[in-house]
């Protein structure tokens, strides 16, 4: 067992060129779609500041203790999560298995986020953009209201409104709603209609939809009057191609390793950010941005109230999984390829408050833009769109119809949420195949081959997110594949790091690595791992079985489309695969090591194999515990100083 053969292996599973790459990547992989598409969907949801205070709490108390333990466990290791947990402590080999599950499913509906967007992008180059102004088509609803075309439609006649895709009168569009035509009008001089009992403001009359709302529902996911989940329409073939696109895009930047994806991420990881204060400095000069921010960041004593309600909390957690990454297996795979004396703790903590502050520069830009929406529908900022994922596709295509040359910027605007999903895609790809890999030695000579068939499997299990319904099977996966899941990779994974390997084992491993922390992090990463983050999540967990209400999805409509029992079901499936792979890897575990003649006693199955120890291989030196510093090769392990099964 030398150095040599050490080296050789290392070749073969691959590295960093240099730690910028590394740290961009982790940079990447945090801040994604989750900054600028989640994050302000579920803030929006939630009441603006009500889910921003427990966004940074949970920020706090759960996501930089896991994001900082995860890249010391992979740094250390030099593994993916299937080998690491497996060595770490036997019994829990399952929770790798837990975790590549997660990102498997996520994998699959997150591209197609990235195929909404290339739909979008070409949709873009158009002399006008599609979703500036409400169309004729048949593709566009009656109710689809945009203001210029309403002040054309009243200078044109003061008894005419836009509607049905058209001048209309307001005496027609009171009939059709069982009003009549009020005698009077309101402060901007519109006719109104009668009830029966009061009269009614044309906005309250029917619910008013933008163009781009319009747009996204019924042009590119294209929605239906009848779409359900038993009719849920052929595929359309624009999307089947985009999703095809994004799959080739990720195929071919993983294809060489990390040393090819390591070099994309210098600009997939930048060159948002230079996107998003231009769309700040335009979205505050918008008429009414005021409305939206002040919504976004100001407390009133009810949005504080919502505080005491758990569902707040737990989106606020699910949301920190989905900004940091952590539980997902792709963490411990990024800090897999590390250097091994790498200053992780730096970068957890760089990478987590960029991480939050990028998402709340996200919320100001995304919130002046549905203040300025909420002024053009004249409606209140909470109800001037009916949230949901396609939040991000409604709010910032508007914005982009109010630049000059908007083709320009609807470029620019794709093109960079583009970036921030691929960024996202690269590493919950990478952790698949690297898990593959890491399973079987001899597919790392095929590494190419592996990232291709992963990507066509990838993109076959897609379609069904490209019929005309595709929206509930993207809507089911986000619902339910990474909630119940991750709390309970998390949860599990902590326990078993702080408990089962022990914590002063585990400080002992970054002083292997040089991590020098100062006394006040110490404590503080220590309360936070012993105590607060895994009973904070455990209590989240149980309060979410608790309050669990079902998933929904938008529809033709915009009611809520609330999804049939049965796939409320399959669903539960979904968000529990992880928490039986676990149980079944301890079973398995179980079996196997009585088959095999090694311990099966409970301390032996949670404590370190004897294959567990660092990613190198050096000479033994002294501690300044006394304790021999023994590191070793990644597969072939002949003593460990953690192992309890020194028999064998």
């Amino acid at each position: 067992m030398g150095k040599d053969k050490a080296e050789k292996g290392e070749v073969e599973r691959g590295s960093w060129d240099n730690q910028c790459d590394f740290f961009l990547s982790c940079l990447g992989y945090a801040v994604g779609l989750g900054n600028v598409w989640r994050f302000p969907y579920l803030c929006y949801e939630h009441g603006g500041v009500t889910f921003l205070i427990a966004y940074i709490v949970m920020l706090l108390i759960s996501g930089l203790p896991l994001f900082f333990l995860e890249l010391v466990l992979g740094q250390y290791a030099g593994k993916g999560p299937l080998k690491l947990f497996g060595r770490i402590a036997p019994a829990f080999k399952g929770l790798g298995y837990g975790m590549l599950m997660i990102s498997f499913l996520v994998v699959i509906y997150y591209n197609m986020i990235i195929a909404w967007t290339i739909y979008y992008t070409f949709a873009g180059f158009a002399s006008e953009l599609p979703w500036t102004y409400c169309g004729n088509t048949s593709l566009t609803s009656r109710d689809c209201f945009q203001r210029d075309q309403e002040l054309a439609c009243f200078n044109s006649s003061s008894s005419d409104t836009f509607w049905d895709k058209k001048c209309t009168s307001v005496s027609d569009v009171c009939l059709n709603f069982n009003m009549t035509e009020a005698d009077e009008r309101d402060d901007t001089n519109r006719l109104m209609c009668y009830n029966g009992t009061d009269n009614i403001v044309l906005n309250r009359v029917y619910p008013r939809v933008s163009p781009s709302e319009d747009y996204y529902k019924r042009t590119m996911l294209g929605l239906e009057e009848d779409t359900s989940w038993e009719n849920m329409g052929g595929l359309k073939w624009e999307l089947v191609l985009c999703l095809a696109a994004a799959w080739t895009i990720v195929c071919l930047c993983l294809i060489k390793g990390v040393q090819s994806s390591g070099k994309v991420v210098y600009f997939t990881a930048l060159f948002p950010y230079l996107v998003l204060v231009i769309l700040l400095i335009r979205g505050v000069t918008l008429d009414g941005a005021y409305d939206g921010i002040i919504f976004y960041v100001y407390p009133t004593a009810e949005k504080m109230a919502n505080l005491q309600k758990i569902d707040v909390w737990a989106a606020a957690a699910t949301q920190i999984f989905y900004s940091l990454g952590p539980s997902f297996g792709g963490l411990i795979t990024l800090a897999s390829y590390n250097k091994f004396t790498n200053n992780c703790h730096r970068d957890a903590i760089l990478i987590a408050f960029a991480n939050c502050g990028t998402s709340i520069f996200a919320g100001f830009v995304i919130f002046s833009i549905i203040g300025f929406m909420a002024k053009q529908a004249a409606l209140p900022v909470e109800e001037v769109i009916k949230g949901g994922t396609g939040l991000a596709f409604i709010a910032y295509p508007e914005a982009v119809t109010q630049m000059p040359f908007p083709q320009i910027w609807s470029f620019l605007f794709f093109g960079m949420l583009i970036t921030l999903g691929l960024d996202s895609q690269f590493t919950m790809t990478e952790t698949v195949t690297t898990a593959i890999m890491d399973q079987y030695p001899n597919l790392r000579a095929h590494k190419g081959k592996v990232v291709i068939f992963a990507s066509i499997i990838g993109f076959i299990l897609g379609l069904t997110m490209c019929t005309r319904g595709g929206i509930f099977m993207f809507e089911l996966i986000n619902w339910y594949s990474a909630s119940w899941g991750l709390l309970i990779c998390a949860i599990t994974e902590i326990l078993v790091v702080m408990y089962g390997y022990g914590y002063k084992n585990f400080l002992e491993n970054m002083e292997e690595m040089g991590l020098k922390l100062p006394t006040v992090m110490k404590y503080y990463w220590l309360s936070m791992w012993m105590v607060i983050t895994p009973v904070v999540l455990f209590f989240v967990l149980i309060m979410t079985f608790i309050q669990y209400s079902p998933a929904w999805s938008p529809s033709y409509t915009q009611e809520k489309y609330y999804f049939p029992i049965g796939i409320q079901f399959l669903g539960w499936l979904m968000a529990l695969v992880a928490g039986a792979l676990i149980i079944m890897g301890v079973f398995w575990q179980y079996y196997n090591r009585k088959r095999n003649g090694k311990a099966t006693d409970f301390k032996s199955m949670i404590s370190p194999s004897e294959k567990w120890g660092s990613a190198l291989v050096t000479n033994p030196v002294k501690k300044p515990t006394g304790v021999d510093n023994q590191t070793y090769d990644k597969d072939e392990i002949r003593y460990n100083k953690y192992s309890m099964d020194t028999a064998y």
